[in-house]
């Protein structure tokens, strides 16, 4: 079971989903969130955080490709990435986000895929347009798709704590 959030870039998914996590004490929290890289004014690129504070960059302008825009993809940080994050039987799963960039990664695929199966609450951002797995996973009937927007987006959070809390009963 998955609630996944979505919209344009830039409207606060990424918040939304952070401020819900800093609500959810008590639960297991596994998962990360994206973190863009700044040079003054001019974004850079982008780091993946885990809950636990493990960062690592993967996509930068500087990178080689494969390319997403103008950024380089660190396929294999993805891939190591999604590899070093635990699977519970107790976890509430967040990943911010599936996206372009992440879905180049054969093992965060499988790894977004294996915690929708799992059963366990996922809550997820999504890319609003995208190809291959970003359009299955928003598809799946297992999943509730709601969209962030500037009129929802501060009560969004809690939302999404009472969404957790139905779903683990």
């Amino acid at each position: 079971m998955a609630l996944l959030l979505t919209e344009r870039p830039g409207v606060g998914k990424t918040t939304v989903l952070r401020a819900a996590a800093r609500k959810l004490t008590g639960f297991n929290l596994i998962g990360f969130y994206t973190e863009e890289i700044r040079a003054g004014r001019e974004r850079r690129g982008f780091r993946l955080v885990t809950l636990a504070g493990k960062q690592a960059i993967i996509a930068h302008v500087d990178l080689p490709p494969p390319r997403v825009s103008k950024y380089g993809v660190d396929v294999a940080m993805i891939d190591r990435f999604a590899a070093s994050l635990p699977d519970s039987r107790d976890a509430i799963y967040l990943i911010d986000e599936i996206g372009k960039m992440e879905c180049l990664s054969a093992a965060f695929v499988e790894m977004t895929r294996r915690w929708i199966d799992s059963g366990q609450p996922v809550v997820a951002t999504v890319a609003q347009r995208g190809t291959g797995f970003i359009n299955e996973v928003k598809r799946r009937r297992d999943v509730e798709v709601w969209t962030v927007t500037q009129a929802t987006r501060d009560t969004l959070p809690d939302r999404i704590v009472a969404w957790i809390q139905n779903a683990v009963g």
